[in-house]
């Protein structure tokens, strides 16, 4: 298993409140986030960079090794993590409303946990196929279901970064949970809506198709990102899998 991830201010921003984290546990389990900070002058990085060495800390002391075990400490503990960002977000005035997605996968040997809330994406690139297995949770999506609004118009529509779940955004944060298996050649994409929102799938998958090492996708994504506007932070995280591993 390899792993490459790569975080960029993009051109418009004055901050980069993006975070993103590998991590490993005493059974030898992964896990890799990225998390998209919103709200107050500083309280998104804050929101973010927490949720993230938080999680990261705790998943390093624990010993589990299924998927079961992680889902279930997974939801608690990120249940604990929004009690923490509510805590601070109403104790320090310049952290008021601060909030973050987070897109997260737990990797084992029988398969991969993905689990979103948010509309940071998690994306499973196999065979030059690339395919979607988060939902975002946003305005935007929500008409896309109600057959209201095109997936082309929700590109310029005037609510696309308005979110509808996220840590710090209300007393309960409520994850979508996807199992999916670990098969030979595949590559794992998370990724902020700072990629998607710029980058159409087509051309992520014209970019994971390329023969280069991941750090250089990963720098591709970013590039083409920044190409398109770069309006907002850029992060990508890439995990490849090879044949020996499964």
């Amino acid at each position: 298993m390899k792993i490459a991830y790569l975080s960029d201010i993009g051109r418009v921003r004055e901050n980069n409140e993006d975070y993103i984290g590998a991590f490993q546990n005493k059974a030898g389990a992964t896990m890799v986030l990225v998390a998209d900070g919103v709200g107050g002058h500083n309280g998104g990085e804050v929101a973010s960079e927490m949720a993230v060495s938080h999680l990261g800390y705790y998943f390093g002391e624990t010993s589990f090794y299924s998927i079961d075990q992680a889902s279930a400490w997974l939801n608690k503990q990120v249940e604990k993590e929004n009690k923490i960002i509510l805590e601070n977000a109403s104790k320090y005035s310049d952290l008021s409303g601060m909030g973050t997605t987070l897109v997260v996968a737990i990797i084992f040997s029988q398969g991969i946990l993905v689990a979103n809330i948010g509309d940071s994406r998690g994306y499973l690139y196999h065979l030059s196929q690339l395919e979607q297995i988060t939902e975002d949770h946003s305005l935007v999506n929500e008409l896309i279901k109600r057959g209201e609004l095109s997936k082309e118009d929700a590109q310029v529509h005037p609510g696309r970064n308005v979110i509808t779940r996220s840590l710090g955004i209300s007393d309960t944060a409520e994850l979508d949970e996807k199992v999916i298996p670990k098969l030979s050649g595949q590559m794992l994409l998370l990724c902020s809506d700072g990629l998607t929102n710029l980058v159409t799938d087509e051309q992520i998958a014209e970019i994971l198709n390329v023969s280069e090492t991941l750090e250089d996708k990963c720098q591709r994504l970013i590039n083409a990102a920044n190409d398109a506007g770069g309006n907002d932070n850029i992060s990508v995280l890439l995990v490849s899998f090879d044949e020996e591993e499964i």
